[in-house]
């Protein structure tokens, strides 16, 4: 058994246009946008979802908006995920990222919220 919880929703920007994004974004939601310490490539809009990450990142590709899913076990919940039709396509450090049916990409990560936040709100599968 593993478990996993819907933790960010990333709205990719190209790089050059990523700061604007932010900016825009920020003001939209009302929601303050600060760069993440030590992921130049992230500018996080605090507090835009309770209890999820939104942000805007900065990537060398076409805009689009992606999900990030955490999990305790990132092969089981991959595994799981490409049983549902999704296919990977790719792999960034421990991160898997998959296109889903209907074309959108999921990355699958370690937890990376609170432990609490992850242990009242992760569901379990088999």
């Amino acid at each position: 058994m593993h478990r996993s919880r819907l933790y960010a929703i990333l709205i990719d920007a190209p790089r050059d246009e990523a700061d604007a994004a932010a900016a825009f974004w920020s003001a939209a939601l009302g929601a303050p946008a600060r760069p993440e310490p030590g992921a130049p490539q992230f500018i996080a809009l605090h507090d835009a979802l309770p209890g999820l990450v939104a942000a805007v990142q900065s990537v060398d590709d076409a805009p689009r908006i992606h999900l990030d899913i955490e999990t305790d076990d990132v092969v089981a919940e991959t595994g799981r995920l490409l049983g549902l039709g999704a296919v990977q396509v790719g792999q960034w450090q421990e991160c898997r990222v998959l296109r889903v049916p209907g074309g959108h990409l999921v990355c699958v990560l370690p937890v990376e919220s609170d432990p609490a936040l992850f242990d009242a709100q992760a569901r379990a599968w088999p």
